[in-house]
């Protein structure tokens, strides 16, 4: 029990330990920890380490894509659904089959139902590493977007098509039963995720102010969807998934901001532990998966890994061709129709709501709104033949290979071949696209969002924030929670506040430079918390003050560090 111990704390420190120097070579986490994994299984005296599947994949898993998908913003989501469903569900059943019939060619005597459950195992991409590249290297976030969103819900279709290959290995399965359980669970996977997330969200709600309380329910959340949706037959990811994006779309209106600011930091100390533990876990069992294999077959094993490899880019590259197209022209058309639209809100917002139709016309308004902030993204948020470039180049296989190989059926024949298969395919993914991710991105050119156009934009926000705070104290049904009015000093200075906010927002656009005032004040404010941080830690070391009178403190200037840092 001690050495799983050992194990576990020299894993977290390992993980730690890359995720820290990995973004200083240039190179994603997960590449380095695969490869830090095989050389740790090859140190004299490494234990084998065997992982049972089903934990990855209902312990882990759910996990994974919950903390994922809670940090999907829902709008950016709902505009690329098609792009998305493309990838996640045609390209991964185009993948899934294509691979499946090159593996029964070269090995025809483990049967085709056999071959299309391995090409449904290496046929999802994890966007894990290409995320984290795309991200540090200023990656559009349109194209960032697609790419998570692609890694949230692929992991769907492959296992349902992994289920439905392995019960045709010992059954007959027309394709009507596979297209009507692929359709329940979709239809079943989301139904439970909805009630899932919105029924944790009221939960949560009524114990704001909590957030250990809180934090506690939002663990349970991922295994609440998945467990119920795998008991019915559904897809336990979809739930979980569906789960995750309504918990961050409510989580704004309905949780508080120390909730929201725990919730975060809880849940990517999580995802980076098991995300980057898996593939740790990756490299250090390939060493046990080529011993499972005959010597003699190794070679062949492994190179039916790099054909398959060749083929997911090949098909992968293929694909993306005509969806690039298909966004290039919905980019023309919103283009076109954005004057159009523009004119016909304003004739609706100049003819005013009819008489007691105020609601409605409200209601017509936002919808109308909606359709001309969409039309405007997709005018402007285009993706270039690069960014399919980048699109196309970014298939890495992770997790779901890794644990989806070894739920194999163990009477299949050349079980160990195929599950090796699945590792090199896997491993290569993200050595070889990882590894050479980065460079292709900077040898194409490709730049996310001008720096001014965001800075200018945030500015407009902000000045929309400004002009309501302005609003409610010139409200002349402002009161307090008792009913009484507000003090005329306190109103004042209020307002002054305020003013000064707007200033700041002003100098924001005209004063970017280091030598700013806005900048020089943040620093000046960061001096200060530091000397107040350090005469604090003086009264602790003094002990003149009682622990609660210090715990106290510590909380306010750790209030005002958050605001500064």
């Amino acid at each position: 029990m001690q050495e799983w111990a050992l194990l576990a704390v020299v894993a977290v420190l390992i993980i730690v330990a890359v995720s820290y120097f990995a973004p200083k070579l240039g190179v994603a986490a997960p590449v380095l920890l695969v490869l830090v994994g095989m050389g740790c299984s090859q140190l004299p005296g490494a234990p084998h380490l065997f992982v049972e599947p089903e934990w990855i994949l209902v312990i882990v898993l759910p996990p994974i894509l919950y903390s994922a998908a809670v940090n999907v913003p829902v709008v950016d989501f709902r505009r690329d659904f098609s792009t998305i469903g493309s990838l996640s569900v045609l390209l991964v059943a185009v993948s899934a089959f294509g691979t499946g019939l090159l593996i029964w060619w070269l090995v025809p005597d483990i049967g085709f139902a056999a071959a299309l459950a391995l090409g449904a195992v290496i046929s999802p991409p994890d966007a894990v590493a290409a995320t984290s590249i795309g991200k540090r290297l200023g990656l559009p976030p349109r194209l960032v977007t697609i790419l998570e969103g692609e890694g949230l819900v692929n992991d769907a279709t492959a296992l349902v098509l992994l289920r439905t290959a392995v019960v045709a290995i010992t059954a007959s399965v027309t394709f009507g039963d596979a297209l009507g359980d692929f359709a329940y669970a979709v239809a079943v996977g989301v139904a439970i995720g909805f009630v899932v997330g919105l029924v944790s969200v009221w939960v949560r709600s009524k114990i704001q102010g909590q957030p250990v309380l809180t934090t506690a329910i939002s663990f349970v959340v991922p295994f609440l969807a998945f467990i119920p949706a795998e008991e019915a037959h559904a897809s336990g990811v979809l739930a979980v998934v569906i789960a995750g994006l309504i918990t961050g779309h409510l989580s704004a209106r309905r949780f508080t901001a120390h909730d929201r600011i725990s919730e975060r930091t809880n849940w990517r100390t999580i995802q980076l532990l098991l995300e980057n533990g898996v593939f740790l876990l990756m490299g250090f069992e390939l060493t046990a998966v080529i011993g499972a294999v005959a010597d003699e077959g190794v070679l062949r094993t492994l190179m039916i890994g790099v054909l398959a490899t060749a083929t997911l880019v090949l098909l992968r590259g293929v694909f993306v061709i005509p969806l690039i197209a298909m966004l290039r022209r919905q980019q023309r058309r919103a283009d076109a129709f954005t004057g159009k639209l523009d004119s016909f809100l304003d004739r609706f917002l100049e003819r005013g709501p009819r008489p007691g139709e105020e609601k409605r016309y409200d209601r017509g308004v936002r919808a109308l709104q909606r359709k001309q902030a969409d039309v405007a993204f997709y005018a402007s948020e285009g993706l270039s033949w690069r960014g399919g470039a980048v699109l196309a180049w970014s298939g890495m296989r992770g997790v779901v290979t890794l644990a989806a190989a070894q739920t194999l059926p163990t009477d299949v024949p050349h079980r160990d071949e195929l599950v090796l298969i699945a590792f090199t395919v896997a491993i290569l993914t993200l050595v070889v696209q990882g590894g050479s991710l980065p460079l292709v991105i900077k040898w194409l050119g490709i730049r996310g969002n001008d720096e001014e156009h965001g800075r200018r934009e945030y500015a407009r926000l902000a000045n929309e924030l400004v002009v309501a705070t302005q609003d409610l104290l010139a409200s002349p049904t402002l009161c307090r929670e008792n009913g009484d009015s507000f003090t005329d000093d306190v109103l004042e200075r209020t307002r002054e506040r305020t003013v000064m906010m707007s200033e700041n927002i002003e100098k924001m656009l005209v004063e970017p430079e280091p030598d700013s005032e806005m900048h020089q004040h943040r620093e000046l404010q960061r001096l200060m918390l530091d000397a107040q941080q350090n005469a604090l830690l003086d009264a602790r070391a003094g002990g003149t003050y009682s622990s609660h009178t210090l715990e106290k403190a510590q909380n306010f200037v750790d209030s005002f560090s958050v605001r500064f840092n």
